[in-house]
């Protein structure tokens, strides 16, 4: 996708080095920043300089390339490993690609470790951008489907960000919207702010609006009454793991979207490749549930009058706060999973077949 016209990946290798779009830094600084160490990469995903469940699994697997960079000793590559599993719990990818690093280079002869280690994460990379386009082809038909019916604006509700800067190009989410876009359909999509770090104002809008597609920014609260007043044609999110019964993981507050829709007979749709589905776990109970600083909650970062960047207080000093990063929406409340392969329900029967399982 672009930024000022010019096409990027989230993530690639140069020179070296790991060259990421530092997401902290957006939407008022465009910053690409090297990561050439295996603590780099630990550190972007845990500040989520990088972050969305796709990107960091791209990550990971970069995050071995640099390991095996700085040393080709086993020990020290399994131990790189485990702290890149470990960075963040809740995104089932991140654990995927690290396994699938690891499987790749069992039986390697060592001077072939980087050679071999570098070519499958780019093979990586390369397949995820493959899956969001396919999710946005089939994201596609339906929308499509009710442009036919409707032929006026697409209104679209989305939360967080699961755009091409959570995946490696196109997004999850936003990939139907991209290729809606590209056709001539007209689109809305409705951008949940996203507290506590507003990922939805500050990067699904941002690249909303880097592809000139009209997009409005809302509080999270308020996607409730745009739906009992019809202007929400269908809702759209991401997901960090689904399991295979169709419980679906995703940023804290999809959970009361999916309500509100449900509640209002609003189609409530899930985009997602197969790299995030988590065929093991069956109990939603049982998926770790990232709690992160208070602090993203209790301070706010933005910019002046003078286009200084600062982050300022913004309850009592005395107060407490739990930050959530995540929340589980059951699979009565999915209406559908748009995935590589197709759309499919959101059960373990729909999973099994469209995939084989």
């Amino acid at each position: 996708m672009r930024v000022k016209n010019k096409k990027y990946r989230t993530i690639w290798f140069e020179n070296n080095s790991v060259k990421i779009i530092d997401q902290t830094k957006l939407p008022h600084q465009f910053i690409i920043k090297d990561l050439k160490t295996i603590k780099d990469a630990v550190k972007a995903i845990k500040t989520m300089e990088v972050r969305g469940a796709p990107l960091i699994g791209g990550t990971a697997a970069y995050g071995i390339v640099l390991a095996i960079q700085e040393n080709k000793n086993l020990d020290f590559i399994r131990k790189s490993s485990e702290e890149l599993v470990n960075s963040r719990p809740t995104a089932i990818n991140l654990q995927w690609a690290v396994h699938r690093m690891n499987n790749k280079l069992s039986f390697v002869k060592q001077e072939e470790l980087f050679d071999i280690a570098l070519k499958e994460a780019k093979a990586i990379c390369d397949e995820d951008v493959k899956f969001c386009e396919n999710i946005g082809l089939h994201g596609l038909k339906i929308i499509n489907e009710v442009y036919n019916k409707k032929k006026n604006t697409i209104n679209i509700l989305t939360h967080c960000n699961a755009g091409w800067l959570a995946t490696i190009d196109w997004g999850t989410a936003t990939s139907p919207i991209y290729h809606a876009h590209k056709k001539g359909i007209p689109i809305h999509v409705w951008v949940d702010e996203t507290r506590p770090r507003n990922q939805g104002a500050n990067l699904t809008s941002y690249e909303l609006n880097e592809e000139g597609i009209p997009n409005t920014i809302i509080t999270d609260n308020t996607g409730g009454i745009l739906m009992q007043r019809g202007e929400v044609d269908m809702c759209i999110v991401g997901t960090d793991r689904t399991l295979s019964t169709g419980d679906v993981c995703n940023k804290i507050g999809t959970y009361l979207k999916a309500l509100a829709a449900h509640d209002n007979n609003v189609p409530f749709y899930v985009a997602l490749p197969s790299s995030t589905i988590d065929w093991e776990t069956k109990d939603y109970k049982k998926i770790p549930i990232e709690k992160r600083n208070s602090e993203e909650l209790s301070h706010i970062e933005g910019k002046d009058d003078k286009n200084n960047i600062k982050k300022v207080l913004i309850y009592p000093e005395k107060s407490k706060s739990m930050n959530l990063a995540f929340d589980i929406t059951p699979a009565k409340y999915v209406t559908g999973l748009i995935t590589e392969k197709g759309l499919c329900e959101a059960s373990t029967n729909g999973l099994k077949q469209m995939f084989n399982r």
